[in-house]
């Protein structure tokens, strides 16, 4: 990956303990490199002629408890090419800082606020930079939502001004992956397509239909009547077994909802509706 020219967000929610990068270039596979991020610690974009140590380095320095700031003036420092490069990072603490070398092609630059760093380069204005910054401060939800929803407003903005290839999401919160085995909450790529970030709007929306999380709360009590509804949908679907909870799991299991259930006193509503769609 040579020159991954692009815009991106760095970016966190310290309440929701997430930090998250979201990118975009007509460059391939951009999300193979510039993102960056580990929960507790913060999270950085390398971009521009990229110099893709600063991405292993920069989060070794994040990890030592060096501010944003301070990560983007060493790795800088200690760069002869810096003047090619762009990066932005949000520390562990929630400042942030970005760095456009003089040499970037234009238009090129970014801006900082709290909680996050915007930067871009061959861009069509620095109306996408803007875009990015202003959407995010404006949004609230969820991290991973707030900042598809900023690339998109990007993009609408002018974004790269040699076109679309491709778009990357990366979210990270302590346990917050898979079963809780992993630190990685979204971790989403488009590698090769035309609007790449209407393709990664898609699969991000087939991520959270089977990982999100619905409020307990909102979970549907199985009574008899549901029970019986559930048995005869499972048994169309050839799922015969005697028990209805073990039906339901081998169900759930086979679709791979196995994180929206629990056990069949109770049922997530979002799993209910696939199941009558079936």
């Amino acid at each position: 990956m040579a020159s991954p020219s692009t815009y991106s967000l760095v970016a966190c929610d310290l309440e929701r303990g997430e930090w998250g990068v979201t990118v975009q270039s007509k460059f391939l596979a951009v999300g193979a490199g510039v993102p960056w991020a580990e929960p507790e610690v913060g999270a950085l974009a390398t971009q521009a002629l990229a110099n893709l140590r600063y991405g292993p380095d920069g989060m070794a320095l994040l990890r030592e408890g060096a501010s944003a700031e301070e990560v983007v003036r060493r790795l800088t420092d200690a760069d002869e090419g810096r003047d090619e490069r762009q990066l932005g990072v949000v520390d562990r603490d929630g400042h942030a800082a970005t760095y456009t070398g003089s040499s970037c092609l234009d238009w090129a630059g970014g801006v900082t606020g709290k909680g996050y760093a915007a930067q871009g380069n061959i861009l069509v204005s620095e109306e996408t930079v803007t875009a990015l910054a202003e959407t995010f401060e404006a949004s609230s939800g969820a991290l991973a939502e707030r900042l598809l929803e900023a690339l998109a407003a990007a993009q609408r903005a002018g974004g790269d001004r040699r076109g679309q290839q491709s778009a990357a999401l990366l979210v990270v919160r302590k346990d917050g992956g898979y079963m809780g085995t992993s630190d990685v909450l979204v971790d989403l790529r488009v590698d090769d397509h035309d609007a790449p970030i209407e393709e990664l709007k898609r699969i991000y929306g087939l991520h959270n239909l089977l990982f999100g999380e619905t409020p307990k709360e909102e979970w549907l009590e199985v009574d008899e009547q549901l029970a019986a509804e559930l048995r005869e949908r499972l048994k169309r679907l050839g799922y015969e077994q005697k028990a209805l909870a073990e039906a339901f799991e081998a169900w759930a299991d086979t679709e791979n909802f196995e994180e929206r259930i629990d056990g069949v006193d109770r049922i997530d509503p979002v799993v209910l509706d696939e199941l009558r769609k079936l």
